[in-house]
């Protein structure tokens, strides 16, 4: 760790930062006018136009690349799950149950990549489940089943993020501006179809933005294109298995802003399931077979 290159390093712990704190602009832009999945929606547009700005042939190359759609799909599904149980959850929880993405990766990548099923990544579900079972259960295990709304969005966008993790390790020769535009894109076209959908249910997502709701958007879209820039450097300069360890400090900056800005409930069974959680990504990150990164 001595040897780690210091600006790699701070950019990934600038990515983590980012998104360990995007619950305060999603629960902002929730109470004034732009539910969640409309806030998705800008965001990611504004960082799909930066990228075709600036690289002019991501389009192209991705309309070549047929296999990134299924790309499109997870890092949309992702967004939009993960995105709505932070604006709409106990933030802690819907962190910790997003994190469950190891247990997902193994069925995944047998399926995908048709890599083995080891004792290793038995363990990696194992601690999964256990820790599941403290955070929902509130100290007691239980059957991990989520019970609300937010805690089925939190375990879907793991899942899904699971999948977006091995399809660009499945796809990974293909060009990176495709890969990086797919991952911005996916957002952009889930977000409205299922807005769309909620247009015909009982609690549509109804836009009704106030003038700094809209001022807050922009500034949002520009930390996580900073934060992409600065995950994108620093996965080209670190180990994968040190850039995953680095990228789990989310949990970290996530569980102490919630904590302080009274957006999170921490107890010794969040803390205790949590720690469970955190063991199967770190036993996913030092294993020789996993493709959690």
């Amino acid at each position: 760790m001595r040897h780690l290159p210091l600006a790699a390093t701070l950019a990934a712990l600038v990515n983590a930062s980012v998104w360990g704190l995007s619950w305060i602009p999603l629960k902002y832009l929730e109470k004034h006018g732009v539910p969640s999945l409309w806030a998705t929606f800008f965001v990611f547009l504004l960082c799909s136009v930066t990228v075709v700005i600036a690289r002019r042939n991501a389009p192209r190359e991705l309309w070549k690349n047929k296999s990134l759609w299924w790309l499109v799909i997870a890092a949309g599904g992702t967004n939009a799950c993960f995105n709505i149980a932070l604006a709409q959850g106990d933030v802690v929880r819907c962190i910790l149950l997003f994190y469950l993405m190891p247990m997902w990766v193994v069925p995944l990548a047998r399926w995908l990549l048709n890599e083995p099923i080891t004792i290793s990544a038995l363990a990696r579900i194992a601690l999964a489940i256990a820790g599941a079972s403290l955070v929902l259960g509130e100290g007691t295990f239980i059957a991990p089943i989520p019970h609300s709304t937010a805690d089925w969005l939190a375990v879907a966008g793991g899942a899904f993020f699971a999948l977006n993790n091995v399809i660009l390790r499945k796809y990974n020769s293909t060009p990176e501006d495709a890969r990086a535009l797919g991952m911005f894109l996916g957002a952009v076209i889930i977000a409205p179809l299922t807005i769309f959908t909620l247009s015909f249910t009982a609690h549509p997502m109804t836009l009704n933005a106030t003038s700094n709701a809209w001022l807050v958007i922009v500034v949002f879209a520009v930390f996580v294109l900073v934060g992409n820039l600065a995950l994108q450097y620093g996965a080209g300069r670190l180990p994968a298995n040190v850039l995953s360890v680095l990228m789990l400090s989310e949990i970290l900056v996530a569980t102490v802003s919630a904590w302080l800005g009274g957006a999170a409930t921490v107890t010794m069974a969040t803390l205790i399931g949590g720690a469970l959680i955190i063991s199967a990504s770190l036993l996913a990150v030092f294993s020789k077979n996993s493709s959690a990164h």
